[in-house]
């Protein structure tokens, strides 16, 4: 059932996820296009928002915060699920692999690969504070219009 503390929640993680995404676009290499990246991103962050921090606003502050780290860690998590799927389809395609276990093989490589890229103090900074604040807000949020 759609509620405040859901919109809001969903709406914060959408953008957070946007901004971490332009901040992961500057660490791409040289001549990478970044595409639906951002877009894909905002839309598991709104996602993920919705589902996890909003579905348990109203359950306290403190709570709040735990369950908007977990938002944002599962939208990292299933962004780079998405990303290393479209690469590894992209091989697929041009005939890289011999099988599909060596497919999936290689699709968990590309994952350690894009986690390794956005491991740095200014992407998971800006998540880890991002994600408190949204929690907080749709916590509030959850508080004001339930």
């Amino acid at each position: 059932m759609p509620t405040a503390a859901k919109l809001i929640s969903a709406l914060l993680f959408g953008v957070l996820a946007w901004v971490v995404s332009g901040l992961v676009i500057q660490l791409l290499p040289e001549g990478s296009s970044p595409g639906w990246l951002a877009p894909v991103n905002t839309l598991v962050g709104a996602l993920m928002g919705w589902r996890i921090t909003g579905a348990h606003a109203g359950e306290g502050f403190v709570s709040s915060v735990g369950y908007g780290l977990t938002a944002i860690f599962a939208t990292t998590f299933w962004a780079i699920l998405i990303w290393a799927s479209y690469e590894m389809i992209d091989r697929a395609m041009s005939l890289r692999y011999e099988g599909p276990v060596e497919a999936l093989q290689d699709m968990t490589n590309i994952m350690v690969e894009y986690a390794t890229l956005i491991a740095t103090t200014n992407v998971v900074g800006t998540m880890v504070v991002g994600s408190i604040i949204c929690a907080l807000a749709a916590e509030a949020a959850g508080r004001r219009w339930s």
